[in-house]
């Protein structure tokens, strides 16, 4: 036990340098919540049933548009259906779990979890140590995302409606979309999806959004072949 205990505490040891990048967003998230109007006890219930940034600043975003309800749980839907996949990848260690374990870890998964947990020196560990420092990233980062948006309701609810903090939500996403271009196939997704977006935008309760989503995975599953198959053309 003393073993799994280290394993739990080195994730929370692994997440803290992640913590710089964690609490700016909460901030944003739960400022910009109470700016949109909203109760503080809505917004603390949307991060602890959400918890996905990301999906909760788009649903921020189409409540202010007064979008039917339907369009706001498909829209966080499809950016949520990265978390299909971290779910898949780590059904090997938490699938025999019981279910009360199971569907806690699986729902508190996150990108940053996903990212230290399958880095090729944890992936070495046996399937306990793996479940135990997973626990220990996965539970930080969730304590650290609510307490960070709290803050964020604690500071936004002393900032003047005239202040317009809404416009932090295309910037926080902005934000978000620089750090993971990294190659050129990435910048040409990301083109493809923010053409998109501009081309579609006056489609109603902003669901050019999902065409842009769609055409984004369109031409990341696509791209690849055709920029393989014209390096062979030039060579």
């Amino acid at each position: 036990m003393k073993d799994y205990r280290k394993q739990f505490w080195l994730g929370v040891r692994d997440l803290l340098p992640l913590m710089s990048g964690v609490l700016p967003f909460g901030l944003i998230t739960g400022a910009t919540g109470v700016s949109l109007g909203m109760d503080p006890a809505m917004v603390v219930g949307m991060t602890a049933l959400f918890f996905a940034g990301s999906a909760q600043l788009a649903a921020y975003s189409l409540i202010q548009d007064n979008a039917p309800f339907i369009i706001i749980v498909a829209t966080t839907m499809v950016i949520n259906l990265r978390f299909a996949i971290y779910s898949a990848s780590f059904a090997p260690i938490l699938g025999p779990l019981p279910k009360r374990y199971r569907f806690s870890l699986a729902y508190i998964l996150s990108d940053q979890v996903y990212g230290l947990c399958s880095m090729p020196m944890e992936m070495a560990k046996n399937r306990s140590e793996r479940i135990w420092y997973l626990a220990g990233v996965a539970l930080a980062l969730y304590v650290t995302w609510m307490i960070s948006v709290i803050l964020g309701i604690v500071l936004g609810a002393g900032i003047p409606a005239h202040w317009s903090l809404e416009f932090t939500i295309p910037l926080a996403f902005l934000a978000m979309l620089v750090t993971t271009i990294t190659s050129r196939l990435l910048f040409m997704v990301a083109m493809i999806s923010g053409c998109c977006a501009i081309a579609f935008q006056l489609l109603p309760f902003n669901s050019g959004f999902i065409v842009a989503v769609v055409a984004g995975v369109s031409g990341g599953l696509l791209l690849p072949s055709w920029l393989k198959m014209k390096g062979r053309s030039h060579e």
